[in-house]
């Protein structure tokens, strides 16, 4: 136990007190400055020496020879005590900083929204009195129309200053003022541990959306950043400054450029010409504003100019204030017209709501900033080696990449090709040409297919889908086809159709490589295991790796909060400049469920289990009709892009494989999709998985009676009134593990309770796949091949404690697994007939 250096009265030094240390008796020890001085240098590099290390100290160090070892002992004891002070007194002081911060921001929002309350309140007393006075007058003769700005000539200087100047007060008003109806983001609530304070619009002119927050950056800093728009802002294809000439009080005016990119192949992009003013004002703050110059009939058109609707910016931007002690407090506002006429129906409220503008521009705003305070900070850890940075550029490029997938601009080399007998897909192609885009490694190719459709899902959750595609990519991914797509991006060393013949086992490994800070964006390496058929190189792995990005909104999906799953092949020691042509999902929720919370634990439970869809039959509660998602729908958009690099002379070929894969990537997809989703999905009383499989119940009482008929005791207790129904609820619920397989030559599962599919971490959809050997280890198997002889002998066996492997590669540990023979019990029948054998694993849990 570490001892206190006892306080200082005031009587002595500071100078004198860093050389008096208490010794094990609690007296006194005076250390001169030379002694002292010789106890540092150890302490630089030993902060905790041995006892061995201290007597060394005292034999080599003369100085030191009168002290004994015990006093040694102590000095370090307080000198590390002092150290730990020093460092908490510090965390303090920053976590203080912060939190005067955010009180001091939270007293700002206060002071605004009992302002606005003001406000409402006055404009509520106001209509109230003009409806008595004009209760009879129901003419229609009045029209309310929204103020327009007054055009001024863009090209004088004087005009575009005093543009300027009303862009930052409309922005001012907007940002800290009550010029907007603010209502606290959905599921967004703030506080010391959250991002920060975030509000849509409730009635304006277009969508709007706010945050604030705290950044450990300072503001010039924070400005360069946001300036930067495509380095955060996924959805900016290109950002151009036409013009940059200086304002008053040293700030700059700048015409802008800049186009979006549209999510889905069903709607065109956006592009914006705007005026952007930076200044700073009199209170030290730092302001970036900008609004567009005159709608949708200025600035300039580019070559693929039909592909882009001309949107509106209203005033928006950052105001960006210090704060004592370092780091700024910021405000971001976005304020658009999106021009939602030009999309078809369906895919309208992702261009009307304010939600979307929140989640794509202003929360991200604000997310990645802090994201670059934590980098900068050390507070986040990468892996394979590689600086964050360097995976930050990884990620954007992937997902770059999938969006000019998506959009196929004209001025980027995409050139529409036809797709036999498959209107739904669209195949576009482009040239070796447009290449150096991705990589100058790649002009030996002939050029980049693309494959990419969109279509509408029903009540599936977004990130629910997105997680099992990533989990589980044997359910819909053609190993062969990723094999392919890996060496044709290879120097040249194979070439379509010549892959060398593999055999892959559908297993996956995932690598972690970074994440954001609220873990919603994974960066990471996945592995498809595979070994080459061919004699010669038989002991050679062939095993496929794929970089990939995964984006899981996992709070109630709000409209547009997108969920991605984004990949492309890559060699397995990847450089910085590696070559990445991207593949993958988006799926984009486009209205809301009622009861959304609700929905959403639902779903997430479904996913693990899917007991009520595929497998079992209907689950307890959507057999009695209590399911809380059966009056509530939703729908989403489901963005699919695939990329295949192909040689010159194999364009035709390529493209007829493209279209065959897309094809059955989306059949896929859409069978996942029904098996996940909380309603509709439900097979109806009495159906059965295959000829002579029983339903849910019928198998849960068969485990349960079997159970009892082998060890004498019940695996589950069930009261004298308990349903049928209730026995298929407490086997489901049950602690332990439960998975029963076939009894073919080679066993699989097809069945495990809730338990069971965590441990294994898969779900039933999936576990058909495993094979009872599969989930051992080395020595499990061993013990399982000697015990299944007295196990169908007898009926039942008892194995020891040992370890498991799940899908994912964890060991999992479990202190005892028991086996018996599942009988299917029939009225009326003596001759009960095996129908398969039971697993029951007990405490288990991941090493």
């Amino acid at each position: 136990m570490e001892m206190m250096e006892v306080p200082n009265h005031g009587e002595r030094s500071t100078s004198d007190n860093m050389n008096r240390h208490l010794d094990s008796n609690g007296k006194y020890v005076r250390y001169t400055s030379e002694q002292v001085e010789a106890l540092e240098r150890v302490y630089s590099e030993c902060p905790k020496p041995s006892s061995l290390r201290r007597q060394q100290l005292i034999r080599e160090c003369s100085i030191l020879a009168n002290i004994e070892p015990k006093q040694i002992k102590v000095w370090f004891q307080n000198r590390r005590c002092r150290d730990k002070q020093r460092k908490e007194a510090s965390r303090l002081q920053s976590v203080n900083r912060k939190l005067s911060a955010m009180n001091k921001l939270l007293m700002e929002e206060n002071d605004r929204l009992q302002k606005q309350v003001s406000q409402l309140v006055c404009e509520n007393g106001y209509m109230k009195q003009q409806l008595t006075t004009v209760v009879n007058d129901v003419s229609c003769d009045s029209v309310v129309t929204t103020p327009q700005h007054s055009l001024r000539d863009a090209n004088s200087h004087a005009g575009l200053i005093s543009i300027a100047e009303e862009t930052l007060a409309e922005f001012l008003s907007k940002a800290t003022g009550t010029a907007v109806d603010w209502v606290q983001m959905p599921g967004m609530k703030p506080g010391p541990d959250s991002v920060g304070i975030f509000a849509i619009s409730q009635r304006c002119s277009g969508v709007a959306a706010r945050a604030c927050g705290l950044v450990s950056l300072e503001p010039l800093k924070i400005a360069e950043i946001l300036k930067d728009r495509p380095s955060w802002y996924r959805d900016c294809r290109s950002l151009e400054v036409f013009t940059m000439f200086p304002a008053g009080n040293g700030g700059t005016i700048e015409l802008v450029y800049m186009q979006t990119y549209a999510p889905t192949t069903l709607a065109p992009a956006r592009d914006f010409w705007t005026l952007r003013y930076t200044t700073s004002l009199d209170n030290g703050s730092y302001v970036v504003c900008e609004r567009s110059l005159s709608g949708s009939g200025a600035g300039p058109s580019p070559a693929s100019a039909s592909q882009f609707v001309r949107a509106e910016m209203l005033s928006s931007g950052y105001l960006i204030r210090p704060c004592d002690g370092g780091g700024s407090i910021i405000h971001i506002v976005d304020h658009l017209n999106l021009e939602a006429w030009s999309v078809p129906d369906v895919l309208r409220p992702l261009y009307e709501s304010s939600k979307v503008v929140a989640q794509k521009m202003t929360i991200s705003a604000l997310r990645y900033i802090r994201q670059l305070a934590q980098e900068s900070n050390g507070e986040l850890v990468y892996g394979l080696g590689k600086q964050p940075a360097v995976l930050r550029t990884f990620s954007q490029r992937l997902s770059r990449g999938f969006n000019d997938a998506v959009n196929g601009f004209g001025d980027d080399g995409w050139s529409t090709m036809h797709c036999d007998g498959a209107e739904d897909i669209i195949l576009a192609i482009n040239s070796t040409k447009h290449l150096s885009n991705i990589s100058s490694s790649l002009s030996f190719l002939g050029g980049v297919l693309c494959a990419k459709a969109s279509m509408l899902l029903q009540n599936v959750p977004p990130a629910v889908l997105i997680q099992f595609l990533r989990e589980h990519r044997s359910e819909w991914a053609d190993f062969h086809v990723d094999a392919y797509s890996a060496a044709t991006l290879k120097a040249g060393a194979f070439a379509y159709p010549g892959v060398r013949p593999t055999r892959f086992t559908g297993s996956q490994i995932i690598m972690p490589l970074g994440h954001t800070i609220e873990h919603e964006e994974m960066l990471e390496v996945v592995r498809l295991e595979g070994h080459s058929l061919a004699q010669e190189d038989a002991f050679m792995s062939r095993d496929v790796h794929l970089l990939q990005v995964c984006l899981l909104v996992l709070e109630v999906s709000p409209i547009g909060a997108c969920s991605e799953l984004i990949f492309a092949p890559i060699n397995e020691i990847f450089p910085d400049d590696a070559p990445l042509v991207p593949s993958g999902f988006r799926v984009i929720p486009i209205d809301a469920k009622t009861g959304d919370a609700q929905d959403l634990i639902t779903s997430n439970h479904r996913t693990l289990d899917l007991t009520s869809s595929l497998e079992v039959g209907p689950s307890p509660e959507t057999a009695s009709g209590n399911s809380s998602s059966s009056c509530s729908s939703s729908r989403c958009i489901l963005t699919i892009a695939f990329q295949f690099p192909f040689e010159p002379n194999l364009q035709e070929n390529v493209a007829g494989m493209a279209c065959q894969y897309v094809r059955s990537v989306i059949s896929s997809v859409q069978r996942v999709a029904m098996a996940i989703s909380p309603s509709g999905i439900s097979p109806s009383p009495g159906s059965k998985l295959s000829p002579g499989s029983p339903e849910a119940v019928t198998l849960a009482q068969w485990i349960s009676q079997s159970y009892t008929h082998h060890f004498g005791s019940e695996l589950v207790t069930i009261d004298s009134l308990g349903s049928n129904d209730s026995v298929l609820k407490l086997i489901w619920d049950h602690q332990d593990a439960i998975l029963c397989c076939t009894l073919k030559p080679q066993p699989v599962f097809m069945f495990a309770n809730q338990a069971g599919l965590d441990m294994l971490e898969t779900t039933l959809v999936a576990l058909q796949e495993i094979t009872l050997e599969k989930i051992f280890d080395e020595s499990g198997r061993k013990a399982l091949c000697s015990d299944f002889a007295k196990l169908m002998q007898q009926g039942f066996a008892c194995l020891p404690s040992g370890i498991c492997l799940s899908t994912m590669g964890k060991h999992v540990t479990y202190e005892q697994a028991v086996a018996w023979k599942v009988f299917a019990f029939e009225k009326n029948n003596n001759n009960n007939n095996l129908h398969c054998l039971a697993f029951s694993f007990v405490n288990w849990s991941f090493v």
